[in-house]
């Protein structure tokens, strides 16, 4: 029980932080919106990119099967978004995740932009989804945070060197990776179900 309570005392240590990414998260997002209310071109470029990369066809393939959409929204999302964009560039440049992915959150804003009444009338249910894995990236734009601090600043964790540094960052890092999977998979979970079961019967009205 004392080990489970470690994310969270790393958290309260870096509180502001953590404040200021889901500041900077929900910023982004909102002025991704706000574009593609302005101009609406960008939210159909998004929607186009989609279907020719194969995106949107992934998704309705995956509509006949709650648990393997689930499955596959849990894997873009730990593995495509937090690992690759935000972990693994902040692991070779301090915080640089950080500003890639917020990157992403302007474009999440873009996409998701209430531009029609459909896409409004998702949201309603999506919103949860969006709170859900917004505060689960939060999480690991914190860790990429914590890991960067503790890589330049090496005596803010008690470390002797750089290296040292760099090491005990990334167990903070690790710590924080546990209570950001468990709101990955909850979100995941009901993304697939708002999707399957919520969004149709919410459009056929």
């Amino acid at each position: 029980m004392r080990h489970l309570r470690q994310p969270f005392r790393i958290i309260r240590a870096h509180l502001r932080a953590y404040l200021v990414m889901n500041a900077l998260i929900y910023a982004l997002f909102l002025t991704g919106m706000g574009a593609a209310l302005l101009f609406p071109e960008l939210n159909a470029a998004h929607l186009a990119a989609q279907q020719e990369d194969g995106t949107a066809d992934l998704v309705v393939s995956l509509l006949d099967d709650v648990w393997l959409f689930s499955l596959t929204i849990l894997a873009v999302n730990v593995l495509t978004v937090a690992v690759l964009t935000i972990l693994l560039p902040s692991m070779i440049v301090p915080f640089l995740g950080i500003a890639v992915f917020l990157y992403r959150a302007f474009g999440f804003g873009v996409a998701l932009a209430p531009v029609d009444e459909t896409t409004a009338l998702i949201l309603i249910p999506h919103s949860l989804t969006i709170l859900i894995e917004f505060q689960a990236y939060a999480l690991v734009m914190l860790a990429a945070y914590v890991l960067g601090r503790a890589w330049l600043r090496p005596g803010t964790v008690g470390a002797p060197s750089r290296r040292q540094g760099y090491l005990r960052g990334l167990g903070q890092a690790a710590w924080l990776g546990l209570p950001a999977l468990v709101l990955f998979v909850v979100g995941a979970v009901y993304e697939a179900f708002e999707i399957i079961y919520l969004v149709p019967p919410l459009l056929a009205r």
